[in-house]
């Protein structure tokens, strides 16, 4: 494989962001949207030669796709076995990672053409985009944890960029640093797991990380097992460390709260972020250190039970949200949390490694189908002007292709043959049915919620009541409309790409199936739970205001998101502020700053009481000068008695 190809991936990204962010303002403000778009474009075509060449054209070790690691060249030493290499790692997930982030990607380069027309930070915003997706290649192609780190870090500060955009509102700016927080503190958990594995393994490498703490009899598995902390091994608490910092960048509970706020953000942005790549790099992580969290029940369980509570979590509040974004952002907490405790149903490869598959194969159909729901909720917001559904309601007439095509994102996502989300959660279903039985069913109800709040969104948008539309409106150009066309196609399509196939966490190939028997409850839920949306939200009716009402103080429980919210601030302000942050002020106040002034007024007065020793005067000098030899004369006579 020609490594030129897969540099020229990241790289093309990047020098759209160098360009529109140096000269885009004053030379290049009408073609910084050109400029990102070819360069996607072209790293899109890219990536799906390199998928090609990987999958189609690279030979198999025993019927296994293998590691392959380019341009592995030292950055920093640090000792004679540990130092940070920058390279670039393809294997099944990471190819995969690629197409998807650079597709989606294109996809809101090309959307944004129309939707971001006439904004002032034209150029810059098309800087960010670069900027970010770059940050995101470089996080799946990272060979060793440092560097994947470092891209971390990259991509979270790209989205703080992206998400306070639109800095003259307060509201984007609290949420841009809501989310930098949020994740800068998950994120302190991931940097001490890795210095945790990395001390013990004696190597940043992935390959060789794996590999030393994987085998059972290797020195290095010994040392992080052997001995505890609070009764558990340095290996679980590295690994759950580092699953802290998946948890962060994932919006996983308890770590969710930044997701909803991150809709501040322009819409497209969303599309990419929040749906797509960012929000899926703790998968990515977990996914890609698996074969040891295989290893560790209790970080496996973690990861599990963390999964199904946030998934949960996310679509019993979507039930009740109105504003448009906040719906699909928790639709995404809770499809994020389908892949987290897909994977803790896995062991490490072969038939065992289902949970595996079925979660990395639930990553790619999710992608399209979410990042097509977001740009169609970005033609509707750029249509009403409004994000509140309220403001919303038989749109049908005045948006034909995004009525279609968000309607294929929604029967997608709630599960239905023959849409791409179907085969996806069809695997996942049936991965936790062997393995926990619990999980399983916490995830039939969750599949039934997840039709159902969709279906309540896509009725009360296209259907219900009639929308009052002043003025001359048209549903959007072809800049807009294309991208929902092409990820509709994929979103029908999506789960046919594997074509009956999927590659396990040791790379091998396995068949995939359909169980129609199995299929039929969880399409049954689905349908149910689109049956109840129709009901109530199909037409204007007080159906669903009476049922809020019955509901009462639950109700208000659950759309104030169970006030985790208001929690976090009195956590914040009134223990963290108040019980640790005035006590340390006080002691920076009066015993630090007070020691520091002591010690100048101490100096001072002395200065001032001697001062006057250096009064200029020769005769004072002199008198002093003969007072000091009488003094010593006297001193010496005093010894010689």
């Amino acid at each position: 494989m020609n490594e030129y190809y897969v540099l020229l991936i990241p790289i093309l990204p990047l020098a759209s962001f160098v360009l529109s962010g140096i000269f885009g303002r004053k030379y290049l403000k009408e073609f910084s949207g050109t400029i990102g778009t070819v360069a996607l474009l072209a790293s899109a075509i890219l990536s799906l030669l390199v998928a090609k060449h990987y999958f189609f054209d690279t030979e198999k070790v025993n019927g296994a796709y293998q590691s392959i690691v380019l341009m592995n060249h030292t950055w920093l030493s640090f000792t004679p076995n540990i130092s940070i290499q920058i390279g670039a790692l393809l294997d099944p997930i990471s190819v995969m990672m690629l197409v998807v982030v650079t597709f989606v990607s294109l996809m809101v380069h090309i959307f944004s053409l129309e939707y971001m027309k006439g904004e002032e930070r034209f150029a810059t915003y098309y800087a960010f985009l670069g900027l970010f997706t770059f940050s995101m290649l470089g996080l799946v192609l990272s060979s060793n944890i440092f560097q994947i780190y470092m891209s971390w870090e990259l991509v979270g500060v790209s989205s703080f960029l992206l998400i306070g955009y639109y800095f003259e509102k307060p509201s984007a700016v609290a949420a841009a640093k809501k989310a930098f927080i949020v994740t800068r503190f998950a994120d302190l958990g991931f940097l001490i797991g890795i210095l945790i594995l990395s001390f013990h393994a004696e190597t940043l490498d992935f390959k060789l990380l794996i590999a030393k703490l994987v085998d059972t009899h290797s020195p290095e598995y010994l040392s992080i097992t052997t001995g505890s902390f609070l009764g558990v091994s340095a290996l679980t608490w590295g690994l759950c460390l580092i699953f802290m910092g998946g948890a962060g960048k994932s919006a996983m509970f308890p770590l969710h709260i930044w997701l909803p706020d991150a809709m501040e953000g322009p819409t497209p942005v969303s599309a990419l972020i929040h749906a797509a790549t960012m929000v899926v790099a703790g998968v990515f992580l977990v996914a890609r250190l698996f074969p040891l969290f295989s290893n560790d029940e209790i970080a496996l369980h973690l990861v599990g039970y963390v999964g199904i509570i946030s998934s949960m979590f996310a679509a019993i509040i979507a039930c009740t949200q109105t504003d448009i974004k906040r719906v699909l952002a928790f639709s995404t907490m809770s499809q994020i949390g389908y892949m987290m405790f897909s994977l803790s149903m896995a062991k490490y490869g072969g038939e065992n490694g289902l949970g595996y598959l079925a979660s990395m194969f639930h990553l790619f159909t999710h992608a399209f189908f979410k990042s097509l729901m977001f740009l169609g909720a970005g033609v509707i917001i750029h249509f009403v002007h409004n994000n509140d559904m309220s403001a919303m309601g038989g749109l049908r007439k005045y948006l034909p292709v995004t009525n279609i095509t968000f309607l294929i994102g929604c029967l997608a996502i709630s599960g239905i043959p023959p849409f791409a989300g179907f085969f996806s959660k069809e695997e996942i279903l049936t991965a936790c049915s062997h393995e926990n039985k619990t999980i399983y069913w916490l995830a039939l109800l969750t599949s039934g919620l997840t039709a159902f709040y969709m279906f309540r969104l896509y009725f009360s948008i296209f259907w219900n009541k009639e929308a009052h539309i002043h003025g001359h409106h048209y549903e959007a150009g072809w800049a807009m409309k294309l991208p929902l066309i092409l990820l509709a196609i994929l979103s029908i399509g999506a789960g046919l790409v594997p074509f009956g196939q999927f590659v396990t966490s040791d790379g091998l190939v396995l068949p995939t199936h359909v169980d129609l028997a199995f299929s039929a409850l969880p399409v049954s839920l689905a349908l149910i739970g689109i049956a109840i949306a129709w009901i109530l939200y199909k037409d204007e009716n007080s159906k669903s205001t009476s049922i809020a009402t019955s509901l009462g103080g639950l109700y208000t429980i659950i759309y104030n998101k169970f006030y985790f919210d208001e929690l976090y601030i009195f956590i914040t302000k009134k223990i963290i502020f108040n019980l640790i942050g005035q006590p340390a002020a006080w002691i920076d106040r009066n015993i630090i700053d007070g020691t520091v002034n002591l010690t100048a007024t101490v100096t001072a007065s002395i200065s001032e009481s001697i001062k006057g020793i250096q009064s200029g005067k020769l005769q004072q000098y002199l008198l002093y000068f003969f007072g000091g030899v009488a003094a010593l004369a006297l001193f010496f006579i005093y010894l010689i008695k």
